[in-house]
């Protein structure tokens, strides 16, 4: 991780930690950058709901026309279809301006490359370089300003996010008639395309945080507050449901039981499903260190191989590309299906659910019934620096004694946030008070030493 880019681009408060400028120097940087002396350089950027999304997607696109590159906004969108838009269109760069879980206050600026995955490091690299005020690249000086014909454009490009709700509804090959679905669409991206979709599909689909008002974005909603689906899919007799996070690119979803199936579960299910028609290369998937001991001991089951990776969706697809695997995901629920997509999209992963549903003539329940997950806590402590907490001895002792007390029952996972101001402390064993009760005593003891 960089100064300001962690594991899922630059993050932050909104207007403090990211600000207009911040976004302006990112615009201008690629802008000229990445022009290569090849015609105008064009960029398509999108965003989520919040009140501070508006104000970053214009301070990015007048660096980009400042340095000669043309915009094209999609506007309210989701991450994944920005990604779908650089490989289906032909654009250099992609932009999504958005803070995905965080609240409203927050925001974001992840990048894609022309071929649909996250932009390199090497340049987020540069970036920050540039944004400090290392002018090295452009020869000491700042880079120079555009004037007359070679100031670039903005143009409206909404119809491209249409044009990605057509490519959804292609991928499903089958009527959705007869299911009954909820969608909670987080207040943020997909409120405007999930119920598209699933319309679209036959489907008669029922939505929750659809409503957006710049400041409720995963506020009691989405896939990190599920209780709010799962209450809505069982006062309502549903077949099942969606939660989808702010920016749409994970998927947490709900059985007809109300039981939650987690991205480990859906990875489960997934996993079986390509196995079963061949479709899972090297009969691999690709997980992170994250993902629970239950997942792994039911692929092992299945005789499903999984390479683990660090914590994010940038990791899991850089596992896949090298291995060249079908699936991979998170217990956070971005799912990748390599055939479809380079990035999570909470959107595809609750369609391939639903196939999964029809093809075998069942329900989410049934297709995750072969997999049992330990009880997990994950606890996070917010603090002033992070590697400090990590390097600290007092806390390495107390992780060591409760892994010592675990042993082969369960496991400790200590890390820093790649997207907060943060250390997330996982546990396993076999109770859930137990996992709680050892999560605050770390946390007791990386409070104390936060000084």
């Amino acid at each position: 991780m960089g100064k300001y880019f962690g594991t899922d681009g630059f993050r932050g408060r909104a207007g403090v930690t990211l600000n207009c400028e911040h976004a302006y120097k990112i615009g201008r940087f690629l802008g000229w950058y990445l022009k290569n002396g090849t015609g105008r350089l064009r960029a398509v950027i999108g965003k989520d709901t919040r009140l501070s999304s508006y104000m970053l997607e214009y301070a990015i696109a007048s660096g980009l026309c400042a340095s000669g590159a043309d915009a094209y906004m999609l506007h309210v969108t989701t991450t994944p279809s920005v990604s779908y838009a650089c490989i289906s269109e032909g654009f250099d760069i992609g932009i999504m301006i958005s803070a995905s879980h965080n609240p409203y206050y927050d925001n974001g600026i992840k990048l894609f490359s022309s071929n649909g995955k996250k932009l390199s490091d090497d340049i987020t690299l540069l970036i920050e370089k540039y944004i400090d005020g290392d002018f090295s690249l452009s020869g000491g000086c700042d880079i120079p300003l555009c004037e007359g014909s070679e100031i670039g454009r903005i143009f409206d490009h909404a119809y491209g996010r249409n044009r990605y709700i057509g490519y959804l509804i292609s991928l499903a090959k089958r009527s959705f008639k007869g299911l009954k679905i909820g969608l909670d669409c987080a207040n943020g991206s997909t409120f405007m395309i999930a119920k598209s979709v699933f319309d679209a599909l036959g489907a008669k689909s029922y939505t929750i945080g659809s409503e957006p008002d710049g400041l409720n974005i995963n506020l009691g909603v989405g896939s990190t507050h599920i209780e709010s689906l799962r209450s809505f899919v069982l006062e309502n007799d549903l077949d099942m449901g969606f939660a989808f996070d702010g920016d749409g690119d994970r998927c947490i979803a709900v059985d007809h039981l109300g039981e939650i199936i987690n991205g480990d579960k859906i990875i489960y299910i997934l996993a079986s499903q390509l196995k079963k028609s061949n479709e899972l290369f090297s009969d691999t998937v690709s997980v992170t260190v994250m993902s629970n001991i239950g997942l792994l001991l039911a692929l092992d089951k299945l005789g499903i191989r999984y390479e683990r990776t660090q914590v994010g969706d940038k990791y899991v697809y850089e596992s896949m590309e090298r291995g060249g695997y079908s699936l991979g995901g998170e217990e956070s629920g971005h799912i990748i299906l390599s055939k479809y997509a380079t990035t999570g999209d909470g959107i595809l992963t609750s369609i391939m659910l639903c196939l999964s549903v029809l093809e075998e003539k069942t329900t989410l329940n049934a297709l995750a019934r072969g997999v049992s997950l330990f009880p997990q806590v994950i606890k996070n402590v917010s603090v002033k620096n992070k590697d400090t907490i990590l390097n600290c001895s007092e806390v390495k002792d107390i992780i060591n004694q409760i892994e010592n007390i675990l042993d082969k029952a369960g496991r400790v996972l200590v890390r820093k946030s790649g997207t907060e101001p943060v250390i997330r402390i996982m546990i396993e064993g076999k109770t859930k008070k137990d996992c709680e009760y050892f999560a605050n005593k770390i946390s007791e003891v990386i409070e104390k030493n936060d000084k």
